[in-house]
């Protein structure tokens, strides 16, 4: 069978040993970081036996903005336009199987140990599902000079990438996403979720300008290392550096001075969840021998506003 059996070291055989730790270690593990942002207030309303999609309305401005009245005309009528958003209701899961001499000749808990490997992997597989949406904005910002950025609106970078992020392109990332009325996420900031390593000219430089804190705040999420600009900065791993992110996704940037990063307000990616993710037992074969134990999860993720005029996700980006 393939899985977990005693009779390979390394799939289960090191699980008792002469004087074997007692102590249960784990591998590192990075915890959720987009998904802690996803709007799942509607996700309740979803359930089950309602099909696969799951929809929202934007309700757009009026056509027509209101202004002074002379005395005897009507007040001007208008009208708005109403879109609508959808995404795909998709199982997810994964599964370890083991087997029965597995189990019991295994000083640790076969079960215990699975249970928590496959917490962690569910947590990365949902967390990937949610970025993806997150780069799906059609906002791309490139920083072309120390002191120089170009916005493009289409979902694709045209420029190469040939600066560190640093003060001066957080500062005008802001006033980009200000000018675009992009509404603040909570209490007036913005958020910026990136590699360490992307943020470490960032870092540097703020080490002179003033202490880079979160105090204040009552609410920290994970990953959240600091403040500046009305930014809010979350370091996150779970999507690897030059892979996955960004209009070039097949390797490290050719400058080799930055990676992705991805800023946003409010109202960004939502979450419809049938099923919320679960540990399951598979139910015993062979006379109780091969037994098995997996995460199962049926929802989804979808970009809220895909339109650049109303778009809440700007992509730190680079063309190649």
């Amino acid at each position: 069978m393939a899985g977990q059996v005693w009779g390979t070291s390394s799939l289960g055989g090191y699980m008792y040993s002469d004087n074997l730790s007692k102590e249960l270690r784990m591998a590192v593990q990075p915890m959720t970081r987009f998904r802690q942002f996803a709007d799942i207030k509607d996700a309740a309303h979803q359930g089950m036996n309602k099909g696969d999609t799951f929809h929202w309305n934007v309700y757009n401005n009026v056509a027509t903005q209101g202004a002074a009245l002379t005395e005897g005309t009507d007040i001007p009528e208008t009208s708005y336009t109403i879109t609508q958003g959808t995404l795909t209701i998709t199982e997810y899961g994964n599964s370890v199987p083991f087997s029965e001499k597995l189990d019991d000749l295994s000083e640790h808990s076969v079960r215990e140990v699975i249970n928590k490997v496959l917490k962690n992997d569910a947590a990365k597989a949902l967390d990937a599902a949610a970025a993806a949406q997150f780069d799906a904005a059609p906002l791309r910002m490139v920083g072309t000079a120390t002191g120089g950025a170009v916005l493009t609106t289409n979902g694709t970078a045209t420029a190469t990438n040939t600066s560190a992020l640093n003060t001066y392109h957080v500062k005008n990332t802001v006033d980009t996403m200000k000018e675009r009325n992009i509404p603040s996420y909570q209490s007036g900031d913005y958020f910026c979720v990136a590699w360490p390593s992307t943020l470490r000219s960032l870092k540097n430089s703020l080490e002179t300008i003033h202490q880079y804190t979160s105090e204040g705040f009552g609410m920290i999420m994970n990953g959240e290392i600091g403040r500046y600009e009305g930014v809010r900065f979350i370091e996150q791993t779970n999507i690897a550096k030059g892979t996955g992110m960004g209009t070039d996704a097949s390797g490290v940037w050719s400058g080799g001075l930055s990676d992705w990063a991805v800023f946003f307000g409010e109202d960004t990616v939502a979450e419809a969840i049938a099923v919320p993710e679960e540990m399951r037992g598979k139910i015993p074969t062979d006379y109780g021998r091969n037994r098995g134990v997996a995460w199962y999860y049926l929802g989804g993720f979808g970009i809220v506003h895909t339109a650049a005029a109303e778009s809440r996700i700007l992509i730190w980006d680079s063309a190649a």
